[in-house]
Parts: C-alpha cells; structure tokens; sequence
C-alpha cells in the first residue's frame, strides 16, 4: 500500500510542539525561578505545561499580527507583549495548582515580568527557526507571464543585413531576380525570389497591391482608386501601384 503523507500543517503543528516541548525540557533542566530546588519529576511537567501552553497562546497571538506587522524586532515585541498577560494567568493557575500559595500585586509584576522575558525568547527562538520571511505577509501568487508573440517576419528578416534587420519592415518591391526591401532604415536589394518572400512573410499583416509589390498594413497612408486602376500613399512616402485583380483585399479593409 502507497504511504500518505502528512499535510503540511500537520508536519508544521508537530513541529511547533516538538520546539516547544524541547524547551520546556531545557527550562528544566536549568531550574530558573528557583525550579531547580524542586525535583526534576515535578519541574519538567511544569515547565512543559507552562511552555507549551504559554507557546500555543503566542502561536495564536502571532498567527493573528503576522500579516500586518513586518520586520523581525517589530513582530516579535509586539506578540510577545500581547501574550504575557493571558501566559501569566496561566503560570499562576498551574503555580496554584502545582504548589499552593497566593500572589500579591508586586509579585504579580515579577511573575508577568519573568513570562514576558521567557516569551520573547521563546518567540525570537520560533521566528528564528522558521526564518525571518515568515514574518512578512505572503505575496500573492505570481502569475506566469505570457511569452511574446513570435514575430511573423523574423524568417524573412534574415535575409537582410545586420543594418536593416530589426527595422520596421515596409514594402517590398520584385525587380527581376531581385527583391528591393524597403525598410524604416532605407532600402536594400537582396536576391530573392518575390514568392518565396511572401511565402516566408504569410503571417505578416500586409497586402499584395501589384505583381511585384507587397506592403505591410502599418505601413500604408492612403489609397486612392480612379478609373479602374489605384495606388497606395505609404507612411515613408512611397507610392505603390495597385491592379484591379489585388484591389479586393484592401476593399474588404475598407481603404476604399
């Protein structure tokens, strides 16, 4: 059978209480607050009912301020402030219960003195262990960024120099074996064949106006149409013909 693992807040959970329990069993240990004179059969269940309960108050307590207090020092004043005074309540309910006696005013501030001063390092200890980002409120989740669109005349383009390569690609213009390139950059004749260039630039937004004439769609100005035959003002200037059998195409874009 497949071995399931634990969810996350389970293994945190655990982890809380077993950092928690460990100090409790230092505490122990080291007798302070005249602990020591006690045996250890009685000073380690009081100091791990005070730390862990005392933990789990703090735990809550930060649970509730760690979103909106940033900063280590900041976080870790603030929440160990909040919980003394719940954490003193409840050491003197297991003094009490533990060991008898009463509690006066001064030795009221001396308990809540000693449980702020545990608390803190108890809590600087926690923070430290699962790192000071923690203290920060979470980013919200990044969303992937969409790669660019792959420009449609990047096959094209590198027929050209390295001069007119990344300029804004005009019109092309067929002269026998050759191709005159115009570009935002100047022109450039290259051999190449008129149908292989449009075959390389079919994703292009753009338009076939003549036999030997294609222009990308940015790039045209105007166009006029007068007595079956018309022509494109282009945006560099250029006028380039337009035959009545490549006329639809730009009569469907609405340029005439």
């Amino acid at each position: 059978m497949p071995v399931l693992s634990a969810p996350s807040w389970l293994r945190r959970a655990s982890a809380e209480l077993a950092l928690l329990a460990a100090v409790g069993v230092v505490m122990a240990l080291l007798g302070p607050f005249e602990t020591a004179m006690r045996p250890l059969t009685v000073g380690l269940p009081y100091w791990l009912i005070c730390m862990v309960g005392g933990g789990l108050i703090g735990i809550a307590v930060d649970s509730q301020i760690r979103h909106v207090v940033a900063g280590f020092w900041p976080r870790l004043l603030l929440v160990s402030t909040l919980m003394t005074a719940p954490v003193t309540a409840l050491v003197w309910t297991v003094n009490h219960q533990m060991f008898g006696g009463s509690l006066d005013a001064h030795g009221a501030a001396i308990l809540a003195l000693n449980v702020f001063v545990v608390s803190f390092a108890t809590m600087a200890l926690r923070q430290l262990a699962w790192g000071q980002a923690s203290s920060s409120p979470p980013l919200p989740p990044t969303r992937p960024t969409p790669d660019a669109a792959p420009d449609p005349t990047a096959a094209f383009r590198l027929r050209l120099s390295a001069k007119r390569r990344a300029a804004r690609l005009i019109a092309l213009e067929a002269e026998d074996h050759y191709l005159r390139v115009h570009t935002d950059a100047g022109q450039e004749l290259i051999t190449a064949r008129f149908g292989d260039a449009l075959d390389e630039l079919r994703d292009t937004p753009g338009f076939r106006t003549h036999r030997s004439w294609w222009v990308a769609a940015d790039a045209i100005h105007e166009v006029r149409w007068l007595r079956g035959r018309g022509e494109a003002r282009l945006t560099c200037g250029l006028l380039v013909p337009i035959s009545r059998g490549q006329a639809a195409p730009l009569k469907a874009a609405g340029w005439f």
